[in-house]
């Protein structure tokens, strides 16, 4: 097969699988003839969906405002952790424990307390989402901090660059790499948590209204819901995935330039 020829179908692969699984789906609810509310088909979802779609799209537009929210808080308060944790092994030692234990936290247990301290809705929402999104990212960027090798740090220092040039002309463009793919990552997982804190403390969002839909036995809505997150998930991880290849190209050309092995 030729580069050509291999790029388009690795890019027609996702489609083919996808309508592979629909298909599959749809083939086994009608010939088991499971009932809706057990497990929908593709086309009963899709029915609800436009049954209820200016509902979903407003509840979907809060959950996304909710999370780029927290996922921007994210980027910020993980990237400086990084950064600190990254360039010293005196805050490596003291930050790092302190944020697995933070990270080991369920989640969905620390919801009811933000709920005391700031009420329902997006508040709870927002740091949520940052709660579940900053430590990938900040792993990340520390650890691509830490790839610098210490023969170039020693050579770079004898050269006369101080820390501070290593870091801003080295360590940063670096950890590049990891920075993106950790964003990848952190997106999905900041929905996740916008998701949990709609589900358990707000009047509005995509999780609410799944647990609206759950209680009237709706399950095609709470599918139709399923999906709308999906849907968001993927389309920002592709708009990162993009983003990453524009700005860390040097560090993935083999992956895009058919040079790579196999």
């Amino acid at each position: 097969m030729t580069t050509r020829g291999r790029r388009r179908l690795e890019r027609a692969m996702p489609w083919l699988v996808f309508s592979g699984l629909l298909l599959l789906w749809q083939a086994v609810v009608m010939i088991f003839q499971i009932r809706n509310f057990i497990l929908p088909s593709p086309i009963a979802i899709f029915e609800a969906f436009l049954q209820y779609r200016d509902p979903i799209i407003a509840h979907a537009l809060f959950t996304f405002t909710n999370t780029v929210l927290g996922f921007g808080i994210g980027i910020v308060v993980g990237g400086f952790l990084g950064i600190v944790i990254g360039s010293s092994r005196l805050a490596y030692s003291g930050l790092y424990p302190l944020l697995i234990g933070v990270n080991s936290v369920p989640k969905a247990a620390v919801v009811p307390i933000l709920v005391l301290w700031m009420g329902i809705g997006q508040p709870p929402a927002i740091t949520t989402a940052f709660l579940l999104c900053f430590f990938p990212i900040a792993v990340n960027v520390a650890t691509g901090l830490a790839t610098v090798e210490p023969e170039l740090e020693d050579v770079l220092r004898s050269l006369g660059a101080s820390r501070l040039d290593i870091l801003r002309k080295v360590g940063l463009p670096r950890s590049l790499p990891y920075f993106f793919a950790s964003l990848k990552v952190a997106i999905t997982l900041a929905f996740v948590g916008t998701v949990i804190s709609e589900t358990l403390a707000s009047n509005d969002g995509i999780g609410y209204l799944m647990l609206q839909a759950s209680s009237q036995f709706r399950v095609p809505l709470m599918f139709a819901g399923l999906t709308v997150i999906a849907i968001m998930g993927i389309a920002t991880y592709v708009l990162f995935a993009l983003i990453e290849r524009r700005f860390t190209g040097w560090a993935t050309r083999r992956q895009h330039d058919g040079t790579g092995g196999g």
